[in-house]
């Protein structure tokens, strides 16, 4: 393409948006509708996998370690645990620690408080960096001298819990934002076909002149590529105003902290590059299909 008909096929598009204002801001609106669902359910979606993430780091593993060594021998094992793959962290709780963490617990029943330090045995708590293996790094623990086999804790039925929420959601999420990228895609061409219709006879024209395809088609491409654009910059600050508005509503109302809501400047550039890809392809997209009928004179 020259640079002659680029400027050309650029300017036709950008005139036949401006021509057709009703129509070109319907377009721009359904497109910006459905930028904010499917914007709405992969932010939805990320919040819940930071969750489930945070949730997943709290599930720890305990390693007891053997009556007979002493804090010091205990305290030298840390290196070790370390060393077992999928440990991302080890924490020493000496028996006195241990000790008066159960007190504290159970500080209403007098029963557990007379209980001698000595009873409670050194333990470290132990993170993973992935509690999908949480059964072999529990077993590689159990084979480290100083723990042995029946003394490492882990919640695996838990952990196997979280794992099947978090394959479940990211699944229902994917399932739902490509079935929404595909109904925008179908609704805009619609759309944009309303207002092709009206040029029909001007194609059939360009068309009996000897106008070929391609030099048909790009103003509509251009055309599409601008509402696209449009629709994904008024969509992201509008999806910014939104989540800004839901994440100041949870914070004053979850007064337990039981909801973590990422901040949006974390993650500003990537939704503003998804929402300008989708824009433009449901745009561009929707401007192929609606025109192939009309080409076909």
């Amino acid at each position: 393409m020259s640079r002659h008909n680029f400027f050309y096929f650029a300017r036709e598009g950008a005139y036949n948006m401006f021509s057709h204002g009703f129509m070109s801001f319907a377009a721009i609106g359904i497109t910006v509708a459905c930028l904010l669902i499917m914007g709405t359910f992969t932010l939805v979606a990320v919040n819940a996998n930071a969750m489930l993430e945070d949730m997943e780091s709290q599930n720890q593993m305990l390693a007891f370690v053997d009556k007979g060594l002493s804090e010091q021998e205990a305290k030298a094992l840390a290196a070790e645990l370390l060393a077992v793959e999928n440990v991302s962290q080890v924490t020493f709780i000496s028996n006195v620690e241990a000790a008066a963490a159960f007190r504290e617990r159970y500080e209403d029943d007098e029963l557990f408080q007379g209980l001698p330090d000595e009873n409670f045995r050194h333990r470290y708590a132990i993170d993973l960096e992935d509690i999908g293996y949480m059964g072999k790094t529990k077993a590689a623990l159990e084979a480290v001298p100083g723990i042995g086999p029946g003394n490492v804790s882990a919640y695996e039925d838990e952990a196997a819990g979280f794992i099947t929420i978090r394959n479940v959601a990211g699944i229902v999420c994917a399932v739902l934002i490509a079935v929404l990228f595909v109904v925008s895609v179908f609704i805009i061409a619609n759309t944009i076909k309303l207002t092709t219709f009206d040029r029909r006879d001007e194609i059939a024209i360009m068309k009996m002149v000897g106008a070929t395809n391609g030099f048909i088609r790009w103003p509509f491409v251009y055309e599409g590529f601008l509402l696209g654009l449009f629709s994904a910059v008024i969509g992201f600050f509008l999806q910014w105003g939104l989540y800004e508005a839901v994440a100041r509503s949870v914070a004053s109302n979850d007064t337990i902290n039981l909801i973590t809501v990422v901040p949006f400047e974390t993650m500003w550039t990537y939704v503003a590059m998804i929402f300008a890809v989708a824009g433009m392809v449901i745009g561009v997209g929707g401007s192929l299909s609606a025109i192939r009928k009309f080409l076909q004179v």
